[in-house]
């Protein structure tokens, strides 16, 4: 028992000083980092979230923008990071599900290397054609790609679009010719121009070209409509069981005391009730997802399995 008393007493110490720790966290800057550039739908949501934080807390909250290889860069710059609380992760299922199928040499690993905080937005997608395809419903899309398979090309800017594509493939038993872009903005201007004939895209990204009749809408990749386009039907009631879309949430450093975690958890939900918050998100084509930590990481974990069988069963090598 003398033995013990010490161990005992060290362990309650470091337990109440980081319950001390969280209940003043945040006493200096805490830095958001991103995987995309500034102006992305990611970028922007950070940016909205920075600033109502900054707002409630007094401490500044900057947004560091670290893109490149698909958000890996910003992936392991995060993970390598000191798990304090001040420095997080605002990421998307691209370097969380998608990029471990997809990449031969990951330089983090997306479930060890982090501390899952809260889910923060889920997105969904549009299906959309180059007004020169001669189908004008999905039950009509179907049928053309059937008839001809292959001839159809889809461009694709992100592991999201890529993905989502190749899962109505799997489930129609069709066949278009994938043509690979750095980003979704270059993939639509070029679907625009009927360089490609059609994508599955988000809408922050596809929206603007169906609302000025350049690309035609022939369904939305979630289980109900959606607000922002409430007459384009969904997709699942042509095609039941399919449903497809992106997501954004929030990760620390592996191994961040849990009550910054809780802390940070608090922060963002507080963020996220606000107007201007709510406002960048739905102009985003997207819905408040908030959960706990807990609830996150087993969401994470089925969406890797997800989308890694997807993946295998589309035949996709990483690369």
């Amino acid at each position: 028992m003398l033995i013990r008393r010490p161990l005992l007493g060290l362990a309650t110490c470091l337990a109440l000083a980081a319950t001390v720790h969280a209940e003043s966290f945040p006493t200096q800057p805490i830095n958001i980092v991103v995987g995309s550039s500034a102006g992305s739908a990611t970028d922007g949501l950070a940016r909205a979230i920075a600033q109502e934080i900054t707002q409630e807390t007094g401490e500044a909250v900057v947004v560091e923008n670290r893109a490149g290889a698909f958000g890996s860069i910003a992936a392991q710059y995060v993970a390598r990071s000191q798990p304090d609380g001040y420095t997080v992760f605002i990421t998307t299922n691209t370097t969380q599900s998608a990029n471990p199928h997809l990449m031969k040499k990951l330089s983090y690993d997306p479930m060890k290397d982090f501390a899952p905080v809260s889910m923060l937005t889920k997105g969904y997608q549009l299906l959309v054609v180059n007004p020169q395809v001669k189908a004008n419903t999905m039950a009509e899309l179907i049928a053309l790609a059937k008839k001809e398979p292959g001839k159809l090309n889809y461009g694709s800017g992100s592991s999201s679009a890529r993905v989502a594509t190749e899962l109505f493939q799997q489930m129609t038993g069709t066949r278009f010719n994938y043509v690979p872009y750095r980003a979704n903005p270059p993939a639509v201007l070029d679907l625009v121009a009927g360089q490609t004939d059609l994508m599955i895209v988000d809408l922050a990204t596809s929206l603007p070209q169906v609302k000025g009749e350049k690309l035609r809408a022939l369904g939305v990749s979630s289980p109900t409509s959606l607000a922002l386009v409430p007459e384009v039907p969904v997709i699942a009631d042509s095609l039941p069981g399919y449903e497809f879309g992106f997501w954004n949430a929030l990760y620390a450093p592996a191994n961040t005391p849990e009550p910054v975690i809780k802390r940070l958890n608090e922060l963002v939900k507080h963020a996220l009730e606000k107007p201007s918050v709510r406002q960048v998100v739905e102009q985003a084509g997207m819905e408040v997802e908030l959960s706990t930590p807990e609830q996150l990481q087993a969401f994470q974990l089925s969406e890797l399995e997800r989308w890694g069988q997807i993946i295998k069963t589309a035949g996709i090598e990483a690369e």
